[in-house]
């Protein structure tokens, strides 16, 4: 066997090789330690601030605190829109771990509906971060003690106080209040048009109609926001800070609310309205349409079934009738016509005709009938107000012609909005040639111009535009336009709203009101007048006019009274007054739908609520007597 070779280490190649080695690792590890330090540095100093913001985040968050809306009361300080306390089973979602099992356990707890648990689910999608969610609302007592039995086994689940709106008087008031219901789409975005997301960033409700939808950005107020510090699981630990909400502003309307439910109980079976106003500032006493319906089934959302009953109720509870309802005004504008007349002297004091019963014109075969079908004889401008004589009107729309009937009627308000403090407002139609031409393409005849004398063919008025007419003659052109908001509550002062004026009546001889309105007491007060029946032996003088708005054509030979008509297709009764006749305290507009005459259907309700406020109740004292009044 050969000798095996022996290799000699090289000890210092080793050495140096391993020093090599530990100088790298050194250094590797001093780069490392290098850059550990300025990450240190970076977060510790330069992106501290970002990092806090971050991690405050986490530890704080901020809840917005709803304000209080604005309570509404009547001119004698009585609360006709309050609120109340109601009690709300929410859901904290940060703090519920298993939200299925929590959802189906509460389900079968409280005997929640599918539909109940379904509207949880869409309104948690669209809910902001760290908000609580509403699973249900206006708990009942039962509800409420089945679940504080059992609170302790739902984390994150709770039963919340809060106010929601109520309105005592129920139907009395809906037209005139409306209501609040609950958010939705298109509410949110006329919130983001008035860039108020902020201010209702925990409200739940909004106005919706009425009072409430008109004056929403004043009765709503403004949110405030609390910061709470919370631990990991999203529970409260301690309030940080807190900016408390402004509570909306409280609204004293003109509406009396014994006569409005006076009124109400007046139109008992009966489809109309009444409306009663101050005519010395245009101020709503009273405003009632029949039918009516509760405004507290839309707060908390109204049953599709209470829904569609509404919808489908062949009188119409939705509509309001005192500010929606579209009327021929028949014999109520005569006294407007007679002022036209005697304005540009188409007709004096002692101007008459023979009536005969009919009016016809040269040539022409077709008859226009007075309602009363023998004739009122001899008639001039007084008498022709008194008797409601049509034919006087007649002729007196004949030489006055379309145009300026048109615009004459149009400075009376006819033809447009009020500008009453409600949206719901329709503005009926004072017909004109233009009108006509663009509604159906057709040229404007002499019989369309003489049924408007009478108030029939194409012109329709609201109750409350033919109020604020009244209100316009009874102030010699003055025209203090119909408004429901009196004044605004601040700390026990009341400050006043200003008028709603516009532009007044200039005549050329003033003595002409005083015809008029002599020619409305005489209607009321002598024996042949239209009303006279209606308003025997008061303690007081009034004034007024009656009227009865023919829905259908007749025949040239056909007798109305022998004809059988349908109830819908009855004459509307309505009538216009104000009482006392020297010193107006109120004025008086009833519209009833297929009540047959005005003179024995309408004044005789006219005359229940004049008797009930100059009479039979002692006249509460205005709101603004017992506290300080500051200047509009």
């Amino acid at each position: 066997m050969g000798k095996q070779r022996q290799t000699i280490r090289d000890y210092s190649a080793e050495s140096n090789l391993f020093l090599r080695r530990c100088l790298f690792a050194v250094l590797f590890c001093l780069v490392l330690l290098i850059v550990v330090l300025q990450n240190l540095y970076s977060l510790q100093i330069n992106q501290f601030e970002d990092y806090q913001i971050r991690a405050d985040g986490n530890r704080i968050k901020v809840i917005p605190l709803p304000p209080n809306r604005g309570l509404i009361y009547d001119r004698n300080g009585i609360i006709i829109a309050e609120n109340r306390p109601v009690f709300n089973l929410e859901v904290a979602l940060e703090q519920v771990d298993n939200l299925p099992k929590t959802l189906k356990q509460l389900q079968h707890l409280l005997d929640l509906s599918d539909k109940t648990v379904a509207r949880f689910e869409v309104n948690r999608k669209r809910q902001r971060r760290f908000q609580p969610v509403t699973l249900v609302s206006n708990m009942d007592e039962t509800m409420m003690a089945l679940f504080s039995a059992q609170q302790h086994l739902f984390d994150g689940v709770s039963v919340e106080a809060s106010l929601a709106r109520y309105y005592p008087y129920g139907s009395a008031l809906t037209h005139v209040l409306g209501y609040v219901s609950k958010i939705n789409a298109r509410d949110l975005n006329l919130i983001a048009s008035w860039g108020a997301q902020s201010s209702y960033a925990a409200t739940k409700h909004i106005g919706k109609q009425g009072i409430e939808r008109y004056y929403e950005e004043r009765l709503h107020g403004k949110a405030g926001y609390a910061q709470l510090e919370v631990d990991s699981k999203g529970r409260t630990l301690r309030v940080l800070d807190k900016t408390p909400p402004v509570p909306g502003e409280d609204l004293i309307l003109n509406i009396d609310i014994e006569l409005q439910l006076y009124t109400q109980q007046i139109l008992t079976n009966k489809k109309g309205s009444v409306i009663v106003s101050d005519p010395t500032d245009g101020g709503i006493l009273a405003m009632y349409s029949n039918p009516s319906y509760d405004p507290n089934l839309f707060i908390n959302g109204i049953s599709r079934t209470e829904y569609a009953k509404l919808i489908q109720n062949k009188d119409k509870p939705l509509l309001n009738r005192a500010v929606q309802g579209q009327y021929p005004p028949a014999s109520l504008v005569k006294p407007h016509l007679a002022l036209l007349g005697l304005e540009n002297q188409t007709i004096n004091r002692t101007t008459s005709i023979q009536d005969k019963g009919y009016y016809q014109l040269n040539d022409v075969e077709h008859i226009w009938r007075d309602w009363l079908r023998r004739g009122h004889g001899k008639v001039d401008v007084n008498r022709s107000i008194v008797v409601s004589c049509d034919t006087f009107f007649y002729e007196l729309a004949y030489n006055l012609g379309i145009d300026s009937i048109h615009d004459y009627m149009a400075r009376f308000g006819f033809g447009e909005h009020t500008n009453i403090d409600l949206l719901e407002e329709s503005d009926g139609n004072m017909p004109s040639r233009g009108w006509k031409r663009a509604k159906f393409n057709q040229p404007w005849y002499i019989g369309d111009t003489i049924s408007v004398g009478i108030g029939q063919g194409y012109w329709t008025a609201t109750p409350i535009q033919l109020v604020d007419s009244l209100n316009t003659i009874i102030n010699q052109g003055e025209r203090r336009r119909p408004k429901l908001l009196q004044a605004q509550l601040i700390e026990q002062k009341v400050i006043a709203e200003p008028l709603n004026t516009a532009e007044p009546i200039q005549v050329l001889n003033p003595a002409n009101w005083n015809i008029i309105q002599q020619a409305m007491i005489d209607t009321v007060n002598s024996p042949y007048g239209t009303a006279y029946k209606a308003y025997a032996d008061t303690p007081y003088i009034s004034a007024g006019k009656t009227g009865t708005a023919q829905l259908f054509s007749v025949g040239q030979d056909q007798n109305v009274d022998d004809l059988i008509i349908a109830d819908y297709l009855k004459d509307n009764a309505m009538y216009l007054g104000y009482a006392p006749a020297n010193a107006p305290k109120l004025s008086v507009m009833v519209a009833l739908e297929n009540a047959g005459g005005g003179g024995s259907n309408a004044a005789p309700i006219a005359r229940q609520v004049m008797d009930f406020w100059l009479v039979e109740r002692p006249m509460s004292s205005d709101i603004s007597s017992t506290l300080d009044i500051g200047a509009p």
